[in-house]
């Protein structure tokens, strides 16, 4: 058990989020989302947690493993093409993991998607959320591009408006 995780957690609350993703940054992050999916098949959702609760903290749940609970719970692995991705960022933590359904994650592999968390991570040292956000979203889209080409025609399976949990 992790006492400054705890705290941090503790600590940190929806206000805190708000101020570094104000509705302006929320409407980009969607904008970006909708123009990244018309260039391919791919489907994007971006969730932001502010800090996980007590319980699963005293479980010393790692970001990781709140992803791919987020992931199940948003049914981003409900896709046509085994092709949706979650961006996923614990606030509290400023940690960013992505996970990727089994067909495009077959595809780019575990190094390609932590590099892309390490860029992000690397803007919000920063205090570049936006920016950090919609950098991942283009090299999310450029993978998806790459391995799932043409127009995002099969309909959008998964909101593009980012989840605050």
């Amino acid at each position: 058990m992790n006492l400054k995780r705890i705290i941090r957690h503790l600590c940190t609350d929806r206000w805190m989020v708000r101020r570094a993703l104000p509705a302006h940054a929320m409407q980009a992050i969607e904008a970006a989302i909708g123009q990244a999916e018309a260039g391919h098949q791919g489907q994007i959702c971006f969730a932001v947690e502010t800090s996980l609760d007590w319980e699963v903290l005293l479980k010393d749940q790692t970001a990781r493993e709140r992803a791919i609970d987020v992931f199940s719970q948003l049914r981003v692995w409900d896709t046509a093409q085994n092709n949706g991705v979650l961006i996923y960022l614990l606030f509290a933590d400023h940690d960013v993991e992505i996970v990727a359904d089994r067909g495009i994650d077959r595809c780019v592999g575990s190094q390609g998607w932590e590099t892309i968390c390490q860029d992000m991570e690397s803007a919000f040292r920063h205090k570049q959320f936006e920016a950090g956000i919609i950098r991942g979203i283009k090299a999310v889209s450029g993978h998806l591009a790459r391995h799932y080409p043409g127009q995002g025609d099969q309909g959008n399976e998964l909101p593009d408006r980012p989840v605050h949990l």
